[in-house]
């Protein structure tokens, strides 16, 4: 079967607009990659609850030892 002039037509736009289709490829674009820590979260924070809870308990421990230390040199300048 022959085509029509009015089909040749509509199959050339047709062809025409997926030809331009076919060149234009997606737009991709670059995302940012962030840079992610090996270590979770979670685990920070319990690594820095070890390690400055352990200092921060041995400071209250040493805090009461030196403030008698202070008072007793203090007590014996004064008498």
């Amino acid at each position: 079967m022959a085509q029509t002039p009015q089909q040749r037509k509509a199959n050339e736009r047709f062809a025409k607009q997926e030809s331009a289709k076919r060149g234009k490829g997606r737009t991709s674009t670059k995302l940012k990659q962030t840079s992610r820590s090996p270590v979770s979260t979670g685990w920070l924070v319990i690594l820095a609850f070890v390690v400055c809870g352990g200092v921060f308990l041995e400071f209250l421990g040493i805090i009461p030892k030196l403030w008698s230390t202070i008072v007793a040199y203090f007590s014996r300048l004064i008498l």
